[in-house]
């Protein structure tokens, strides 16, 4: 099937300041890359433009995004949906959907992004899984950002919109090209390591 041509924006939350690693993980490196440029790599590899990353703790210890627009995001202890919310606003008015990835993830595949958003509609949130579980990216169509005051509250970004609005799903199975796997701890990071498959395809 060959690609449409709708530009779709990417946006990454990368505001936490990762209480349960110690530090936030927008600064944390895998493969001497900081998470941040991982995240921002993946977007654009994934045909995602612009690319905005929305920064809170620790902001001033990011390093310079080639490519990427930064957005400071003062409330960010307010939470996941918080952040989501401001990222989503901070873009263009003529973007019409964004695909949202979060920056603790770094196995999620450029193929999974390119999958997303080549499933866009202008009706739809389109999410990829895993198992058959939703997990990211996933990609929020302009349709639904007002929904999102709703639903995208303290810790919890698009989930209940998913749970809540099945009608507005589309489900894209990415099983095998990456994993929604969570860099929580340093532990979770050493795993990482020491797997010789941390690389996903690209």
């Amino acid at each position: 099937m060959p690609e449409r041509t709708t530009v779709i924006a990417g946006l990454l939350l990368a505001a936490g300041a990762g209480r349960r690693y110690g530090r936030p993980k927008a600064l944390v490196e895998l493969d001497g890359e900081p998470l941040v440029r991982r995240g921002v790599r993946l977007l654009a590899d994934g045909g995602c433009a612009p690319v905005h990353v929305v920064l809170g703790a620790g902001a001033d210890e990011v390093p310079e995004l080639p490519g990427a627009v930064p957005v400071r995001h003062d409330r960010w202890s307010d939470g996941l949906g918080s952040s989501l919310r401001r990222g989503l606003a901070s873009l263009p008015a003529d973007v019409p959907g964004a695909v949202v990835v979060l920056v603790d993830q770094p196995l999620l595949s450029p193929v999974a992004v390119r999958r997303v958003r080549e499933a866009y509609t202008a009706e739809a949130v389109v999410v990829a899984t895993y198992a058959g579980r939703p997990g990211h990216p996933i990609l929020l169509c302009r349709r639904t950002w007002p929904l999102l005051n709703r639903y995208a509250v303290g810790d919890r970004g698009a989930r209940d919109l998913l749970r809540e609005r099945p009608e507005l799903v589309v489900e894209v199975p990415c099983d095998d090209v990456g994993t929604p796997v969570d860099v929580d701890t340093p532990a979770d990071l050493l795993r990482l390591r020491r797997s010789a498959a941390h690389e996903p395809p690209g």
